[in-house]
């Protein structure tokens, strides 16, 4: 069983992440930042459909505050999905701004509907941390998905990562008599072995969401994460894997009932060989992130001691034993796949 014992510590943005962020376009100047969402001057609860608490409260603004704030919420929404053209915000309006009382960083989900046709879209306002950048593009790197995020000052805006939570998967939709139970337990395995690889912690069934794709003979599901707070942070290997997470057990058994030991393997060794392929065609990048990681604190030295005893161990190698920090150690994980 994975456990984590304290509280994340929250890391600043270096120096040096900044200058990746703004050589990769991921730095943009915004129109209002975390700190002026905090101006709301009443909230409620937010229920959903059935009646429950969903523990996300919906915020007001005094009227004086109100236009400015919603103006410039869809300015970012703009400028994170249109590259900065307003035209798009012409038929937009912010109907609600929600903020999630139970996390560490206590976000904010903006909802924006299109007024024409009631579609709508969500993306969410975080203070920014260290690891949960690092965390969003490892995530944009080395996985099957693109994340759209941005960084200002101390403010990060990241794009609604669309599925179904986990936990109501595993509560709702486990034992749907279409469920294709074979293709579920595998994307787990590849799930599992992602997160592993590039050092991803915390994947229990709230931490990520599932896609399910319906085509013409089959259903697909894909496993996306959707919290990165704990990239390369933790020192226990266990948390690194999503299949030590009770959590997970619904998942986990569905693995262990429909999956043999050797297609696991082969599972296992497929999406590393994915992973190597997206290291050599982002190679440039990869390279960059991984110096930044390196000069960067995000994580304890107690953890850092800890995890390389761990990864040594488990691929018996003791090169992992003369890394001084997270960075170091993720690229001695990412080697593992390259020479295998």
């Amino acid at each position: 069983m994975a456990l984590i014992s304290k509280k994340k510590l929250v890391f600043p943005i270096s120096e040096k992440l900044r200058s990746y962020l703004v050589k990769y376009g991921r730095e943009a100047g915004f129109p209002i930042h975390y700190k002026d969402l905090l101006r709301y001057s009443s909230s409620i609860p937010l229920y959903d459909f059935k009646g429950n608490d969903t523990l996300w409260e919906t915020v007001f603004f005094n009227e004086s505050d109100r236009e400015e704030i919603h103006y410039n919420v869809k300015k970012i929404y703009a400028i994170l999905k249109a590259e900065g053209d307003i035209s798009v915000m012409k038929h937009l309006y912010v109907d609600r701004i929600d903020l999630c009382v139970y996390g560490n960083t206590q976000p904010y989900r903006v909802r924006i509907v299109n007024r024409i046709n009631d579609n709508f879209d969500y993306f969410y306002v975080k203070n920014a941390d260290a690891s949960r950048v690092y965390g969003l593009e490892l995530e944009h790197l080395l996985s099957p998905n693109r994340i759209s995020y941005l960084v200002h000052e101390n403010t990060l805006i990241e794009e609604h990562i669309a599925g179904i939570p986990g936990e109501m998967f595993m509560k709702q939709h486990i034992h749907d008599s279409l469920l294709n139970p074979i293709r579920l337990a595998k994307e787990f395995v590849k799930f599992n072995e992602r997160c592993f690889v590039r050092l991803l912690g915390d994947m229990h069934s709230s931490n990520f969401v599932i896609d399910v794709t319906p085509d013409f003979e089959e259903t697909h599901y894909r496993i996306r994460a959707i919290d990165f707070d704990q990239q390369s942070y933790e020192g226990k290997k266990s948390i690194y894997l999503p299949q030590y997470f009770k959590e997970n057990n619904a998942l986990i058994q569905l693995g262990i009932k429909h999956i043999t030991s050797e297609s696991m393997v082969q599972y296992q060794r497929e999406e590393r060989a994915l992973i190597a392929n997206r290291l050599k065609s982002s190679s440039k990048e990869i390279e960059d992130i991984l110096r930044s990681m390196e000069q960067d604190k995000i994580s304890t030295p107690e953890n850092i001691a800890h995890l390389k005893i761990d990864l040594a161990k488990h691929y018996k190698n003791e090169k992992f034993l003369s890394c001084k920090n997270m960075g170091a150690i993720l690229r001695e994980s990412l080697e593992q796949v390259i020479k295998r």
